[in-house]
């Protein structure tokens, strides 16, 4: 059974860090370890910095570039190719859709910060 966390607007804010690494980008995305390295592979805009000992390192943009790959697959049911052609193919759709994530992620961290000034 495909085992699908959340949809992307479920998913947890991203922390305001510079690097992650692949656990953690597997926990804020719903997408196991081995299933990210695979990604990495299929999708050439998804390129996490590797440094010692060949260990990744992703970055903010790298993980809305995963979030994005995951409503693809997951919600949007597209295949693999079709999910690549979507993603190189309508570059101005892809900034659209990237901002619409920037933005839901911004509110949502916005959203946290007034209720934790409420208190």
């Amino acid at each position: 059974m495909l085992e699908v966390s959340s949809s992307n607007s479920e998913l947890p804010p991203i922390p305001g860090k510079r690097y992650f690494t692949i656990g953690e980008v597997s926990e804020l995305c719903g997408v196991k370890p081995h299933v990210l390295r695979y990604w990495e592979q299929e999708f050439p805009q998804l390129k996490p910095v590797k440094r010692r000992g060949n260990r990744r390192y992703y970055q903010r943009h790298d993980v809305l570039m995963v979030r994005q790959i995951r409503s693809l697959l997951y919600e949007q049911g597209f295949t693999i190719g079709g999910a690549r052609q979507q993603l190189s193919g309508d570059t101005a759709k892809h900034d659209v859709s990237q901002s619409h994530q920037i933005i839901r992620q911004l509110r949502l961290e916005l959203e946290e910060i007034l209720h934790i000034l409420k208190r």
